[in-house]
């Protein structure tokens, strides 16, 4: 893919020119870090990032200083800029952070969300349902999409909550979390379905948690009872939801690990252990 940040700028002045420039090259890095399509730990030389998506050096440079500071770059002395890496240790972190900023934002915006609160979260709840993952044939830009819009629906959801500081960390966490899903939860389980019969309907108890966890139905019910008021049941159903994704990465290390043990067959070599 090839950008020409220069067309996107249009500079009333040379200082702000570079500041456009900067925040393309910092919001298109970003986004493929995010969407895996920078894998974790990949070496982010600058003279191929500059061929790759036509980015001046200045522009890039401090673009990437940025997403270090998010935590989404790492840089060693002598060996440059990498994209940061994705652990389950990290994951399991990244979800007690969620869930300590995510309850007493639900709270909040139970207590306090006003009718535009409402009608916000109807509207990303209507653009969730409308967007649903199809029941095969995953592709990445369908997965894409729909991690957009899920983000969206929980950021309405706690939308009505006061502090705006536990909601900058929120999204900082919930970006942290969507790349770890991505390179952790579901590719593995789209490759494998691929090898196994070319799309995403694979019977396995890992894919059938994965699409439970993506159901619209239980999206609709976390929206009714935060709209209803109803906070005892609306943290019983998020805690809920969280659970899904330890059901998913269970079924799937399960299922690498009987994969693993299993003896060669011709033309498929036996998959190694998750990690």
């Amino acid at each position: 893919m090839f950008i020409d940040l220069d067309a996107e700028a249009t500079p009333a002045t040379p200082g702000e020119g570079d500041a456009n420039k900067t925040e393309a090259a910092y919001r298109v890095l970003r986004q493929a870090i995010l969407d895996a399509s920078l894998h974790p730990g990949a070496p982010l030389r600058p003279s191929a990032l500059q061929t790759a998506y036509g980015m001046g050096w200045t522009p890039l440079r401090e673009a990437l200083s940025r997403l270090e500071a998010e935590r989404l770059v790492t840089t060693q002395r002598n060996r440059g800029f990498a994209v940061a890496p994705v652990s389950l240790a990290e994951l399991d972190d990244l979800t007690r952070a969620r869930r300590a900023l995510e309850l007493p934002l639900l709270a909040e915006s139970i207590e306090h969300g006003d009718k535009a609160w409402e009608d916000g979260l109807i509207l990303a709840h209507y653009r969730l349902k409308s967007q649903a993952l199809p029941a095969t044939a995953w592709r990445d830009a369908d997965i894409s999409r729909w991690l957009d819009l899920h983000q969206a629906f929980h950021l309405a959801l706690l939308g009505g909550g006061r502090s705006s500081w536990l909601l900058f960390f929120y999204r900082q966490t919930m970006d942290q979390e969507r790349r770890h899903h991505r390179v952790l939860m579901i590719a593995p389980l789209l490759r494998q379905a691929a090898c196994d019969g070319g799309h995403a309907g694979t019977a396995t108890a890992a894919m059938a948690a994965l699409r439970d966890a993506v159901t619209i139905d239980h999206h609709t019910a976390l929206m009714e009872a935060v709209l209803a008021r109803d906070l005892p049941g609306a943290s019983a159903l998020m805690a809920e939801h969280l659970a899904y994704k330890g059901q998913v990465f269970a079924h799937s290390e399960a299922e690498a690990e009987a994969e693993a043990r299993q003896p060669r067959r011709r033309g498929r070599p036996a998959k190694a252990p998750a990690h």
